[in-house]
């Protein structure tokens, strides 16, 4: 059985006072749910202090997103090197960073090529939007990302794969349990094709889109889905325990 994964995405939320507050607020409950991984996805301003905080628990650390490049002329980029010692995971393929900075899988490709070779291990993230979704698109999306993201990457247990329906993200209208797992089994065959159904079923997949402890459950009992990357509540302290603390018993079935 695949152990549980919830990430909280801060986004562009929390200054470093801030972010302080809402660790202490959380870290006591969150490091008594050790059977499910629990990263923390901060500002890069935050990223150091965080990790002061969670020294000496289980609980770990993920960067929003790193440029492919380890130093040079790149005004404002944070590189893989940089990253290095400060956190264990990075997310890369953010729809709001396709959408907004125009990434492509291409782009994407290259900055999971540069996060392995740091050790740094990606959250990988991809989904379609409402026109493709309804227009019947999703699965052909998902194919291009899932390959163009992985192209000439060793197979891997180890990544971590984040479905977020482009119109679930910050709209409060999150797909349905069976919708979600039904793609991610989708997901999940075409890593197979690429690195054999061994790893693949190895690999953990998540859902992300207007995840909240009210609709928690109904993701993380699907077996397809390995747990959550949370938004929004994941800056709200008692919500994203009780989201982990949820996932951890339904895992468990308890």
């Amino acid at each position: 059985m695949r152990r549980p994964f919830i990430a909280g995405n801060w986004k562009m939320n929390t200054n470093v006072t801030e972010a302080i507050e809402l660790i202490k607020d959380m870290k006591e409950g969150l490091n008594l749910l050790s059977t499910v991984d629990r990263v923390l996805c901060p500002p890069f301003v935050s990223l150091y202090c965080a990790g002061e905080l969670v020294r000496g628990t289980d609980i770990e650390l993920g960067a929003q997103n790193m440029y492919f490049k380890e130093k040079g002329a790149y005004t404002g980029e944070i590189s893989p090197i940089m990253l290095k010692g400060l956190c264990k995971y990075v997310i890369l393929g953010h729809s709001e960073r396709r959408q907004r900075f125009l990434e492509t899988d291409v782009m994407i490709n290259e900055k999971m090529k540069a996060a392995l070779a740091a050790g740094l291990l990606p959250i990988l993230c991809m989904g379609e939007s409402l026109e493709e979704n309804e227009a019947g698109k999703t699965n052909e999306k998902l194919s291009h990302q899932v390959q163009g993201g992985l192209k000439d990457i060793a197979a891997n247990k180890a990544i971590v794969i984040a479905y977020e329906p482009i119109w679930a993200i910050g709209t409060g209208k999150a797909a349905t349990g069976t919708q979600a797992a039904a793609t991610i089994k989708y997901i999940r065959e075409t890593v197979g094709k690429m690195w054999g159904s061994e790893v693949a079923d190895s690999v953990r997949i998540l859902y992300g889109g207007s995840v909240t402890a009210a609709n928690i459950a109904e993701f993380i009992k699907e077996l397809q889905i390995d747990g959550a990357l949370v938004g929004g509540a994941s800056l709200k302290a008692r919500e994203f325990i009780d989201i982990v603390k949820q996932s951890a018993a339904i895992k468990q079935g308890k």
